[in-house]
Order: structure tokens, then C-alpha cells, then sequence
């Protein structure tokens, strides 16, 4: 069965909910399964910052993750208007599949939590994109097609999923975040199911 990789870095527990709900939407796709997978934070110094096993949640990824999936959810909480320093170490050590081009043409989102309202959710999003872009994957976004996108008050873009997790980044995942999440693995499945079907 074709496998959406949902790939992310969550530091307080809001980019690890977003990714459930994009695994529901990607599964409400017949045909289609969500594999989640995290990566471990990283240390300024030599030593290693995480265990090789993350005591709890999605399994530590690994290249052949990536190798092996029909479409990429990517996800990360913003760190001032970029992705996180863990998920980038992760995307600098992906050299091999990109001399290969073992991603291109292979379907791809991202999402992003912040703590406030305008806390760089847009640059980090397409910060995101832009190794996505370098291995030659396709690009989806949330459509305004989609209902929850026009009237959200909290989270949501056109350029990906997002939330607003508070200054204490407590504040749980909203009806329209969930929604919008939801329809962005929805998307993410239906293309890359018809791309797989092409292919076959």
C-alpha cells in the first residue's frame, strides 16, 4: 500500500497533534496508509542530543523513509520564521537522494505551529519548501476551495497547515486547524494515488 511519510520536529506536542490529523486525512484516502516519523533534536556541542530510540511518539526517521514514500507531509514548529535546526540537519543529510532524484516528481506539503498569531508562519512554511523544491518534489498547498481556510481566526495558510499554539504553547489544535490539516493529507494522498496509478 502507498505510504505517506509524515515527517516532523515537535518540541511541545502541537506539530506531533497536526500531524495526526493530517495522517486522518491522509487515510480517509482508499488505498493510501500515513507513516509518521520524527526527527531527534539536535546539540551546539559534539556530544549526542537524543537517544537512537525516542522514548515516546513517531519512530526516528531515516533516509530509506524517504526513499520509500509516495508523497512528504513535513512539518516543524517555526523557529524565528524558519524551520527548526533539528529537521534542517535532517534535510542537509538527504544528498544521496537528491544525486539520484529519488524524490522528484513525488507530491509534498508543509505545516507549522507558532506561539502567536504572527509569529513567521508563512516564511516558515515556505522555508520548508525550499529543499522540498531542490529534490524536485511537487508542491501542495490549501486550497481556498476549502471552507475552513476563509473563516479560520487561528491557524491556517494557503501556503500549508498551520497553528497557533499560544505563549505557552498549550493551547490545543482548533476545529478549523483540524479540518485544514485534515484536508491537506486528504490532498497530499489523492495526488500522489493518482500519481502512483500513472506510474503503474
Amino acid at each position: 500500500m502507498p505510504e505517506i511519510l509524515i515527517l516532523y520536529y515537535s518540541r511541545h506536542g502541537a506539530v506531533e497533534a497536526m500531524a495526526q490529523q493530517i495522517a486522518r486525512g491522509v487515510e480517509s484516502v482508499s488505498g493510501m496508509q500515513a507513516r509518521l516519523r520524527s526527527v531527534p533534536p539536535v546539540a551546539s556541542s559534539y556530544d549526542p542530543a537524543a537517544e537512537s530510540v525516542p522514548a515516546s511518539g513517531a519512530p526516528y526517521a531515516t533516509v530509506e523513509d524517504l526513499r520509500e514514500c509516495a508523497g512528504l507531509a513535513l512539518g516543524s514548529p517555526t523557529r524565528f520564521g524558519n524551520m527548526a535546526a533539528p529537521l534542517k540537519y535532517f534535510l542537509d543529510g538527504t544528498s544521496a537522494l537528491w544525486v539520484s532524484g529519488t524524490l522528484v516528481g513525488k507530491p509534498a506539503a508543509v505545516f507549522t505551529s507558532t506561539s502567536t498569531q504572527h509569529g513567521g508562519q508563512e516564511s516558515t512554511l515556505v522555508s520548508m519548501m525550499l529543499p522540498l523544491l531542490h529534490h524536485g518534489m511537487l508542491i501542495l498547498g490549501v486550497p481556498y476551495t476549502e471552507a475552513a481556510l476563509n473563516r479560520t481566526t487561528s491557524g491556517g495558510t494557503p501556503y500549508g497547515a498551520s497553528h497557533v499554539a499560544g505563549p505557552k504553547s498549550d493551547r490545543p489544535l482548533t476545529t478549523d486547524e483540524k479540518e485544514l490539516c485534515q484536508a491537506l493529507g486528504k490532498r497530499l494522498a489523492v495526488v500522489a494515488s493518482q500519481l502512483v496509478a500513472h506510474d503503474a
